[in-house]
């Protein structure tokens, strides 16, 4: 079956429920993972070049911090339930393609990740990653709501 696992999350509930069902099916199917956090680049709205520079810093400094906590969170489960497990942070202005491209360079065989169940409007205007990775992935992706 599936051999190697790319668990992406954004450390929301949803997410936090599918790492954990992604663990529970790697387990079973004695799969190692890897579990992914991407974030956007900082963008510039600011002249003010001491505000940008703070802006910024700060930006970085809160995003690390929490893609730790979540890598970290996720490290543990992958532990206590004897799955091998890779955690990795990357910044790439299009998280979708991070993760595809993450998929691809580490032999995953699998996309397992959450649905943010966006609908109407919202799901039009903004799209969602999930639907992205479902369009681009050229492996299966396994979608948790």
């Amino acid at each position: 079956m599936f051999k190697h696992i790319l668990i992406p999350t954004d450390g929301l509930a949803l997410s936090t429920a599918a790492i954990q069902n992604a663990m529970q099916l790697a387990r079973d199917v004695k799969a190692k993972v890897t579990v992914i956090t991407v974030i956007e680049p900082f963008h510039i709205f600011s002249m003010d070049s001491v505000q940008l520079a703070d802006t910024q810093s700060a930006y970085q400094t809160h995003a690390g911090e929490a893609a730790k906590r979540c890598l970290e969170a996720a490290k543990r489960q992958a532990e206590a339930l004897g799955v091998e497990c890779e955690a990795i942070h990357v910044e790439h202005a299009m998280p979708y393609k991070a993760i595809t491209d993450t998929a691809a360079a580490k032999g995953c065989d699998l996309i397992a990740m959450a649905s943010h169940g966006r609908r109407g409007a919202a799901a039009l205007i903004l799209g969602s990653e999930t639907a992205k990775v479902l369009t681009h992935s050229s492996i299966p992706v396994l979608v948790y709501r």
